[in-house]
């Protein structure tokens, strides 16, 4: 039955769809593209935004985004901190049920967090002191990464419970406080899990449409991977009053040219464009263009011993014309990067932007002859007279591309620069190439998980599984164990700023620019959410006129 209820209403979607002009699409569906697929919807294993994107549709965490972007309650109708800001009490709506009709409950939560630890989770480490700090993670974490055997005692000592005979409560014990705390809830790999459902689906959970359990404000109702998934607005959902639609289409891996004509014929509500459009339809009413919030960079291998030289990682930056690149390559509102924490990420105890406070960086300044300069020091200090580097980077992660080949022709600029161009997927540049060492200088991005500058910070810290590069540094890691542990947060922000200061002089990885998004968007539509930060994108407020 359920099976049927699923085709009528891909079936209505589909016709819903068909005939309709430029801005006409019916009301009750809104259709969204996207360049990428949804690769998983398990939260204790998904690690990229569109599968963030899928989840977030239909699966609640305690916390949540209100129609404008600001975070509030979702599951957790309420919270207490204690006065030391180390427990968090939240108390779950009475009304939040899963599709199945089960009640969302602590038991939820705890099964959830346990088994992204039990899994070795893309993001287990965030439940630990690289973000939310829960009491007994980083013992849990210790151990996995020691190879050594994990007991039920490990789980028992892990912060979080629930009182006895009191399924709506959940306690969450941090070892420091966490002043982002509340955002980290709003993030995929805290979200709960009905673990009679999960275990029941066993290795078959989360892959496909039916074994995914919603209890947000959409159900899934079909995904075929690299082509489309389908929802139909959730009744049972406890804001279900909040959602003006009855269905939301993702077209996924969709080519931006396809996409922008699918929205010329009003067959799409929402279509990514690229650079190569952007001249296009810059001028049009319907074209939008904001912060997506990843960093582009480039991340060096500790072990090149040519590259080891820091006049010679001086010189790769400073022959990068980063402003040419993101005006007049990308154009998609990208902007140069000036550090390695971007803009709009997160704000001082005054209000300040990170990046105003920090500043902009020399080595990020475009001077070829300064970098020509160094390069020859650099090439003098190692005794050579030119070197070859392997720069790897991924075909399927637009515009990768655009960013190698440019870099490709700004660092052969250098007399005695070869470069040795490695094109791979994005899968095979992570978990092949750069997880075994096998790079020189990787092209890489990523996208803030919070709004803190410790979700860059932590990324170059010794044996976080991000640094793939091995950079280690004493100086860095006595600054960062002071913001781990600093409760005045006006020093804790200077002490993030010496930080970068660290890494922007060492340079292990070299910011490159700041990702810009290009896209068409229906006049008629209002309430699409967009952040920089965690989720790209909430829609649970959209709404289309008539």
């Amino acid at each position: 039955m359920k099976k049927l209820k699923a085709l009528i209403v891909m079936c209505l979607a589909a016709a819903m769809l068909v005939g309709c002009g430029s801005g006409t699409a019916a009301t009750d569906t809104y259709v969204f593209s996207s360049e990428l697929d949804i690769k998983n919807l398990d939260s204790s294993d998904a690690d990229d935004g569109m599968s963030f994107n899928a989840m977030h549709a239909c699966i609640d965490g305690l916390m949540g985004l209100d129609e404008d972007g600001n975070i509030t309650g979702a599951i957790a109708e309420s919270y207490d901190v204690s006065d030391d800001q180390k427990t968090y009490t939240f108390h779950l709506r009475e009304n939040a049920n899963w599709a199945n009709g089960d009640p969302v409950t602590a038991d939820d939560f705890i099964y959830a967090w346990q088994r992204i630890l039990k899994n070795n989770g893309n993001y287990a480490y965030m439940l630990g002191s690289d973000a939310a700090s829960i009491k007994g993670v980083d013992e849990i974490l210790a151990k996995m990464d020691s190879q050594q055997e994990l007991t039920d005692a490990d789980f028992e000592n892990m912060g979080v419970s629930h009182p006895d005979g009191d399924n709506k409560t959940l306690v969450v014990e941090l070892t420091k406080p966490v002043s982002y705390f509340d955002e980290l809830m709003t993030f995929p790999c805290y979200y709960p899990i009905n673990q009679k459902f999960c275990e029941e689906k066993g290795d078959q959970y989360a892959k496909s449409a039916t074994n995914v359990l919603s209890n947000g404000a959409f159900i899934m109702t079909d995904w075929q991977p690299n082509k489309q998934a389908t929802f139909e607005k959730n009744e049972d959902y406890w804001n279900a009053d909040a959602v003006k639609i009855q269905n939301l289409v993702m077209n996924l891996v969709q080519d931006p040219q396809t996409a922008a004509t699918s929205f010329g014929s009003g067959e799409t509500d929402f279509a990514p464009i690229n650079s190569e459009l952007v001249d296009k339809y810059k001028n049009d009413d319907s074209y939008v263009s904001f912060n997506e919030g990843y960093l582009f960079y480039l991340e060096i291998n500790e072990k090149n011993t040519d590259l080891a030289n820091n006049k010679i990682r001086q010189a790769i930056s400073m022959a990068i014309d980063r402003d040419d690149l993101a005006n007049n390559i990308l154009k998609d509102g990208s902007k140069a990067a000036a550090g390695f924490v971007p803009r709009e990420l997160s704000v001082s105890p005054s209000g300040s932007d990170f990046r105003d406070d920090a500043g902009n960086y020399d080595v990020t300044t475009y001077d070829l002859e300064k970098a020509q300069q160094l390069f020859a020091e650099g090439l003098k200090e190692i005794g050579k007279d030119s070197i070859t580097v392997r720069l790897t980077y991924g075909t399927d992660e637009s515009p990768m591309d655009q960013m190698a080949e440019y870099l490709q022709n700004a660092l052969t600029k250098l007399d005695g620069f070869n470069v040795e161009m490695v094109a791979t997927t994005k899968q095979d540049r992570i978990y092949n190439k750069m997880k075994n060492g096998d790079f020189d200088i990787a092209c890489t991005r990523w996208g803030p998980d919070y709004g803190d500058p410790t979700t860059y910070l932590n990324l170059l810290l010794d044996g976080n599984a991000n640094n793939y590069g091995k950079y280690y540094s004493k100086e860095y890691e006595e600054i960062m164990a002071k913001v781990s542990t600093e409760s005045d947060t006006t020093k804790r922000w200077q002490y993030m700023i010496d930080a970068e200061k660290i890494i922007m002089k060492d340079l292990p990885n070299i910011p490159v620019f700041e990702k810009g998004t290009s896209a068409l968007e229906n006049q008629k539509v209002s309430g699409l959410v967009h952040r920089p930060v965690g989720v790209p994108y909430t829609f649970t407020y959209v709404e289309k006129a008539e």
